[in-house]
């Protein structure tokens, strides 16, 4: 399928691995000119590098912590943003008796004043030229607590509810706003976890990933190209009709009816 955005530019947030990778390789091969970012600027680049080789598209590499202003300035500075992926990576597991105040504050600038930042920044020029597509990338856990991703879950549940009402604003000017939730998938941060919790029960690493694998509906962990199809999808010029919308990709883990 043509997703009618080839030309377009996208921002794609903390996009030097995993999800955030997976959403700027997407949107390169669908034409747009894609800005990358990652705070590690060794990987930056070549993550930069291989999207370039990949699919041709111009990948501009920005290095930084998107927390921070200045880093922000600079992403979005680039050209006009037609396309804004939000991420951040998530606070560490830790059982809610440990977060300090200040750990609450870094998680909830990271996963909602953030993103909140970057859609005020955005959001007139889109409305402005008539085309927008902003996609935050927030979790699983937004709909169902899972034990030791207490901040995570409460900070991305605000910027959900915060930009509710923001999308309902903007959607007359074919500008929309809507959530990709991912559960377990084949990245990084995945391997971590299992790397944790086999020294914490003495298990292999095999095995737990093995368990982990087997726990949902399919089997398996998501792919990363299959989340980045997807966050291309929604921001598609196909995708107009599509607004305020919590897009769960967790292979069936998640057993609500509605």
């Amino acid at each position: 399928m043509d997703l009618g955005i080839a030309g377009r530019h996208a921002v794609v947030c903390a996009s030097s691995r995993g999800l955030g990778r997976a959403c700027a390789e997407a949107l390169a091969r669908a034409g747009c000119s894609v800005v990358v970012n990652g705070r590690d600027g060794d990987v930056l680049e070549t993550t930069a590098a291989a999207i370039r080789s990949d699919t041709g598209a111009t990948v501009t590499a920005i290095a930084g912590d998107v927390t921070e202003p200045a880093v922000r300035e600079r992403l979005l500075k680039v050209a006009d943003v037609d396309i804004l992926v939000t991420n951040a990576g998530g606070p560490p597991l830790a059982d809610f008796r440990d977060l300090s105040a200040e750990a609450i504050r870094a998680g909830v600038e990271a996963q909602m004043v953030t993103p909140i930042a970057l859609v005020q920044a955005v959001a007139d020029g889109m409305v402005g030229r008539g085309f927008g597509r902003i996609v935050n990338i927030t979790s699983a856990s937004v709909l169902t607590g899972i034990e030791k991703l207490d901040l995570s879950s409460g900070a991305r549940a605000g910027l959900t509810a915060f930009l509710s009402g923001v999308a309902r604003q903007l959607v007359s000017a074919d500008v929309t706003i809507n959530n990709l939730l991912p559960g377990n998938f084949d990245t990084d941060r995945q391997d971590s976890i299992i790397e944790k919790a086999a020294s914490a029960s003495g298990r292999t690493i095999e095995d737990v990933r093995k368990a982990r694998e087997k726990a949902g509906p399919a089997k398996r962990f998501g792919r990363p190209e299959e989340f980045g199809a997807a966050c291309a999808f929604l921001a598609s010029a196909h995708a107009g009709f599509i607004t305020g919308q919590n897009l769960l990709m967790d292979g069936g883990a998640f057993t609500a009816n509605f």
